[in-house]
């Protein structure tokens, strides 16, 4: 008897994990996944009534602000400076192919015209759909929309706060419903994914504040998501939409990119990327200009250009995006430091934008001189930190036939010598550039 509930046991969990493994995504989604890799470059918008108080996102959590109390920024919500052409015409100059939105954060706040809840952006003075004029203008200027949503509330009493990680200091009391509140986040993004045009994927974020803190041996979440019947819901409304969410964890089926916070892929230096990177996935990392993700007042802490542009040639060299945050100030404009920083970028992309896009990584191993991406028959090798002791780079492993070697920037001939091992490449009498020295290898 007890080998027959074994056996029984054991083909329930097949079958379970079986029918986790369902999802097969659409021509369309397949191609919107090529189409998002070869982007490479995206800008990031932390925005909402937690602007107000000038102490980042987190402002109602690490305050401990009571629902009733925190609501009241609605009334000072009024961001007449706001202009979504303005916006766009910033990521785009910037050489940034895609937006991703806040739509709803961890406070609740709704930024567009929802019909499921009066805690939204028609309810403040200002009474404009920000989501609809973002979403206008993006596909105006063609820019691809991809709209975060926050799967925790630290608002709503139907959220199962009481087994979660953040918001116990916001004066809910009683028990969450999940079944009610899975209900509500359906049908707010069945209006993200119908009144706004095409998307082109959902971010989602903080799945985790129903786990373990990451690095943690068990990870399993206190409550079930239900992330398939989400998943579906948005794959049946807009099939080419991508999906990602933000858990820290290795992608679940019905996910179509994996994510990293504050980190490049394989690295763990914010300690909540201890995830490996996908295979098969398209990858992406985001990261923030100064040190925080909504706009705080106090925080200066400003990533150089040179910075910035490192990480996004390290990502591309990992086959990965870069989604670069920017949190605008309550009035609706963005900080003159982030302006400037993104139009030097543009600079930069504007001439050098071919070895990013469309680009390939992981073709090597990153070095400590830097990166390779390549295209096609070209590679072209990043060098982010030319050698102090001695004249060359060496990039192992390559075993294509060069057939020459040129710098990037004047198409000037590099000296170069392939061994089985691997080619160096030899930088003597080469002006290096400050940023990145690229040099394009062609192969056979």
């Amino acid at each position: 008897m007890k080998k027959f509930f074994f056996t029984l046991a054991i083909l329930f969990f097949s079958f379970q994990n079986i029918h986790a493994q369902t999802y097969t995504p659409t021509p369309e989604n397949l191609k919107a996944r090529e189409r998002f890799s070869d982007d490479r470059f995206g800008l990031f918008i932390h925005w909402g009534i937690f602007s107000i108080p000038g102490d980042a996102e987190w402002v109602m959590n690490n305050r401990n602000i009571p629902v009733k109390n925190y609501k009241r920024l609605m009334d000072f919500f009024n961001p007449l400076d706001f202009n979504a052409a303005n916006w766009v015409s910033m990521a785009k100059n910037a050489g940034m192919k895609y937006i991703t939105l806040i739509t709803r954060h961890h406070d609740g706040f709704s930024m567009w015209d929802t019909k499921y809840s009066d805690y939204n952006i028609m309810h403040t003075p200002y009474k404009k759909d920000i989501v609809k004029q973002i979403a206008d203008e993006c596909h105006k200027q063609g820019i691809q929309l991809f709209l975060y949503y926050s799967l925790l509330d630290w608002s709503r009493n139907d959220y199962p706060f009481e087994t979660g990680r953040t918001g116990q200091g916001t004066g809910r009391k009683g028990k969450g419903d999940y079944a009610h509140y899975l209900q509500f986040m359906k049908n707010q993004l069945t209006e993200l994914l119908t009144n706004y045009g095409t998307i082109a994927g959902i971010w989602f974020d903080r799945y985790w504040d129903q786990t373990a803190p990451e690095g943690a041996e068990d990870r399993a979440p206190r409550i079930d998501w239900k992330l398939d019947e989400i998943y579906a819901l948005i794959h049946k409304l807009q099939p080419q939409c991508l999906i990602g969410n933000n858990h820290h964890l290795t992608p679940f089926p019905g996910e179509d990119f994996q994510m990293f916070e504050k980190d490049l892929p394989g690295q763990n230096n914010s300690g909540l990327s201890f995830q490996k990177p996908s295979q098969q996935l398209p990858l992406e990392t985001c990261e923030t200009m100064n040190n925080s993700w909504g706009f705080n007042i106090a925080d200066t802490n400003y990533k150089s250009v040179k910075q910035l542009i490192h990480y996004l040639v390290n990502a591309a060299g990992r086959n990965a995006n870069f989604l670069l945050n920017v949190g605008p100030m309550p009035n609706g404009k963005i900080q003159p430091e982030f302006i400037d920083t993104l139009q030097e970028i543009g600079k930069w992309v504007k001439k050098n934008g071919e070895t990013i896009y469309a680009t390939k990584g992981n073709i090597i191993a990153p070095q400590a001189w830097g990166v390779i991406t390549a295209k096609n028959k070209t590679l072209y090798a990043h060098i982010l930190a030319r050698p102090s002791d001695k004249p060359y780079i060496f990039i192992p492993e390559l075993k294509e036939k060069i057939k020459n070697a040129t710098l990037f920037s004047d198409g000037n001939k590099i000296k170069f010598k392939q061994i089985p091992e691997g080619v160096f490449i030899y930088l003597d009498g080469i002006k290096t550039d400050d940023i990145d020295t690229i040099v394009q290898l062609n192969i056979e």
